[in-house]
Formats: C-alpha cells, structure tokens, sequence
C-alpha cells in the first residue's frame, strides 16, 4: 500500500496506473507550502493510513548565482529541502516508535559530500543538512527498530535537469558517471535495511567521494571549480 504526494496530480495518477496491482493512495501537496506537512499528516490521519516507510524524495535545483533570484524563491527551495522533509519525519516518527518498526530514507547527493562550487548555491548545503540530521536520526534510534538513512547519490538518469533546464549542458558529461534511477532504488533499500545511516550510491561515486576526502582542500577545490562549469550555471 503507497502513498503518493507531489505537486502534479496528474503525474501521480499517471504512476498509480502504472503500478498496475499495488494499491495507491495520492495526495496533491506543494511542499513549498508551510502548511503542507501538516496537512499531510492531517490527511492520512483521516484516512487511517500508518506510514512505516518514509521516503523523502522531493527535490530541485535553483541555477544561477545567490544573488540572480529573488529571496522568495531561496526560501520556497529551503522549505522543500530541508523544510518540510524534517517536518515530515517529525510527523511520522512517532506510530514508529510505538510499533517498532520503520524505516527513513532521506534522498540527500553526493554534492553533499564533497566541496561546494559555484552556483545552485543552497543545493550543496541543504543536502549536506540532510546527511547530518539522518546521521544524527539514525544514532538517537539506534535499537528501536526503526532505520534512517540517507541516500546519495550522483547523477541520475531522471528528470530533475530537465526542469531545472541543465540537459543541454550536463548531457556532455561521460556515461561512466551516471546512474540509473532503478538502481539508485534498490541501492537505497538495500542499505536502509542493513541499517546504514548514509549510503553513497554507485562504486564510481564512492571512489569520487572517497578521492576528494583524501585530496588537499586547495586542489579539491581547483577541481571542483574547473569541473562545476559542466554541470553548474553560475551565472
């Protein structure tokens, strides 16, 4: 049994179809909205649903520099990233606890991880937001039966630089480097049910990851600086 939430009604009705015999629940919600998380929670109380499978998954990017967009729409991308995903699990902790058992997965990035470049300029710290609190989550739960984890992964085959309008630009990037959603999903089910609090998806990506810990930080971020132009619009 699903519960399905974004924005596009239509888009989820178009994914409830899709999933042929599982039993879809949708609601429409902009979690831009403040409102909205708790509204959700407000909603599936009153349809008797219990969530014992959280999966925070929404998420965009804002392109150009800090100071090219409107504050409104730093704030919006905030709520959506870092907002309402907390608030949610906030909201849905608690029927967990009382019949331990649950599981979170917080779909955080390798962006996360590794030095920040120029542009997308909240991007990179919201989701290493989101890697702390799961990290911190996880170990405050530890031995309730409850398992947190924050999944991260690199580029994905998805719409996500479709609608922030980035294809043209990142479609140069080599194949070696991207994933496919499928497998970023079973990764993140794999490792939220082994328990672990962070998981970097792909082997490519863990060598990226690990790479750039060892790096001094002056050349980690010469890299960063010259590779970000690919994928990054700073402008």
């Amino acid at each position: 049994r699903l519960v399905l939430t974004a924005r596009r009604g239509a888009r989820l009705r178009q994914l409830a179809a899709r999933l042929g015999p599982a039993r879809c629940e949708i609601i429409e919600a902009d979690l831009a909205d403040r409102a909205a998380p708790a509204e959700l929670q407000a909603e599936l109380d009153h349809r008797g649903i219990v969530v014992d499978t959280l999966i925070n998954n929404a998420g965009y990017g804002v392109t150009g520099s800090f100071s090219s967009q409107d504050w409104q729409v730093h704030a919006d991308f905030l709520q959506v990233m870092v907002g309402s995903l907390c608030e949610l699990t906030h909201r849905l902790l608690p029927p967990m606890r009382e019949h331990g058992h649950g599981r979170i997965i917080n779909v955080a990035s390798v962006a996360g991880l590794v030095p920040s470049s120029a542009g997308h300029t909240l991007y990179a710290a919201s989701k290493s937001l989101v890697i702390r609190f799961s990290e911190s989550l996880a170990l405050e739960l530890a031995g309730s039966g409850i398992h947190v984890c924050a999944l991260c992964p690199g580029f994905t085959w998805t719409e996500f630089h479709d609608v922030n309008g980035m294809r043209k630009r990142v479609s140069g990037l080599p194949n070696w480097m991207w994933q496919r959603a499928d497998q970023v999903v079973m990764e993140g089910i794999d490792a939220v049910e082994r328990g672990r609090s962070r998981h970097v998806t792909g082997g490519m990506n863990r060598l990226i990851v690990g790479a750039f810990k060892y790096l001094p930080r002056p050349i980690a971020d010469l890299i960063i600086r010259r590779q970000s132009r690919s994928y990054r619009d700073a402008d």
